[in-house]
């Protein structure tokens, strides 16, 4: 299907812009304002790939053109020749045609940040800290399989090994890209371990991605903090209770709490929870962000509502379903073990078209 007019016509004025930022790159007087030269660099090598697939696009619809002319010759082996060429030309034009128009899609500049993943004990009792303890283990074994770096910044585990909460960082190149659509409401489906008459439970766990804030954007003001610190309780080991190394931060415009008793020291855990307390903030502008934009405008797809139930992990079926895309996998404990990228590549693969969909709306809206 060729690329519509609307299409088309942002295209070219991508390419403009392109020109232009390029013309403003060129000028050595532009070295001297380092901020402005890294802006516009930065739009400059974020506009490249769209500006290269849109002039292959046009040199392959000229060579399209230029082939199907020779099929008019009276040679045979020429008008064999073009008939090759036009088939290849084709075959990548029905590909830069799906290609372009995720090319177009705003990109997310959260995409290539690591993650804070917080998994929290919902209904269902011990049974759901355990299934907490699991999914824990899925998302850890997923990051092993990626390559990424996992650290655990704090737990609050229960007596049979589950987890109440248990906040993880994840550090990889793309690892937002991939598990941001993972957060909300996981629901498990089993006979628990502690259940002597075999029934059936359901029991339910929260998942929140947020995608890890620098400094620079996220300002915390001293004033803003009450920090308390406290001896560790719980599990943990001989040192605890020795010393007062826990630390509870609460930010007083917000209330939001963040309490860390996973390290040794008091240093270690206030910066770990600054890190927590940092990321919180940096989601809630980001989620308020949005619902200014789904006001005025639309809403950005894949915000994840935490309290939409998303997937269901069904043990004596061995089935995990997602309830957004209606997918359903018959091999669940490959899954837990952290083979996650089927159900993850259809999520983005369903968000990208929904998205594709909003973006063609809002196309034909300007063009109106």
């Amino acid at each position: 299907m060729a690329l519509s007019e609307l299409y088309l016509s942002k295209l070219a004025e991508v390419e403009r812009r392109y020109r232009e930022l390029s013309e403003q790159l060129s000028d050595p007087n532009l070295l001297a304002d380092r901020e402005r030269y890294a802006r516009l660099a930065r739009e400059h090598a974020e506009l490249e790939p769209v500006v290269e697939a849109y002039r292959e696009y046009r040199r392959i619809l000229k060579e399209l053109a230029e082939n199907k002319e020779l099929l008019e010759e009276a040679d045979e082996e020429l008008r064999e020749l073009a008939r090759e060429e036009i088939k290849q030309l084709e075959e990548r034009l029905e590909s830069l045609e799906q290609e372009i128009p995720i090319l177009l899609l705003p990109k997310d500049p959260n995409d290539e940040k690591s993650v804070i993943l917080e998994i929290r004990a919902g209904a269902g009792g011990e049974e759901a800290a355990l299934f907490a303890a699991d999914l824990l283990r899925m998302y850890t074994r997923y990051a092993e399989r990626r390559g990424w770096k996992m650290e655990i910044l704090s737990a609050n585990e229960t007596g049979l090994g589950g987890f109440k909460e248990v906040i993880l960082r994840i550090d990889g190149k793309g690892a937002y890209s991939r598990l941001k659509y993972e957060s909300g409401v996981h629901r498990v489906q089993r006979i628990p371990v502690t259940e002597s008459g075999g029934r059936i439970h359901t029991s339910t766990v929260t998942v929140a991605v947020l995608p890890e804030a620098d400094e620079v954007e996220v300002e915390i003001r001293p004033e803003e903090l009450r920090i308390e610190t406290m001896r560790a309780s719980g599990h943990g080991g001989q040192h605890v209770n020795r010393t007062e190394s826990a630390v509870r931060i609460t930010h007083l415009p917000t209330g939001i709490t963040v309490y860390c008793a996973n390290e040794r020291s008091q240093h270690q855990n206030r910066a770990t929870a600054m890190k927590i307390l940092r990321a919180r903030l940096y989601e809630m502008a980001l989620r308020e962000q949005q619902e200014k934009i789904q006001a005025e405008r639309r809403s950005q797809v894949g915000t994840g509502e935490r309290s939409e139930r998303i997937r269901t992990y069904n043990f004596p079926q061995n089935r995990v379903t997602d309830h957004r895309i209606g997918l359903t996998l018959y091999r669940l404990e490959e899954v837990l073990d952290g083979d996650l990228d089927e159900i993850l590549d259809a999520l983005i693969t369903h968000f990208r078209t929904e998205a594709l969909k909003q973006e063609e709306e809002a196309l034909l809206r300007e063009a109106a």
